[in-house]
């Protein structure tokens, strides 16, 4: 399965605030907040992106690729 796919429908969103804030929803949600630096930064690539690639830099920001990949504690791993 292509991982493009699963941003056909858009889940991620992001409004910016006056104040430079940035916030990132996943369906509808508020998920992430970004400010200072890294909200400028946000900003910046998001505005000159096309909608696939801001998907991809939301899911990004948010962490949403860290699923399923993180390690275990030694003492949570099966016997």
């Amino acid at each position: 399965m292509n991982p493009d796919t699963k941003f056909l429908d858009r889940p991620f969103g992001y409004k910016e605030t006056k104040t430079g804030v940035v916030q990132i929803t996943y369906k509808n949600r508020i998920v992430t907040t970004l400010k200072g630096k890294e909200a400028a930064k946000f900003a910046s690539k998001a505005s000159s992106s096309n909608e696939l690639s801001q998907q991809l830099l939301m899911a990004k920001a948010t962490g949403y690729f860290k699923h399923g990949n993180e390690k275990v504690p030694k003492n949570k791993r099966s016997r």
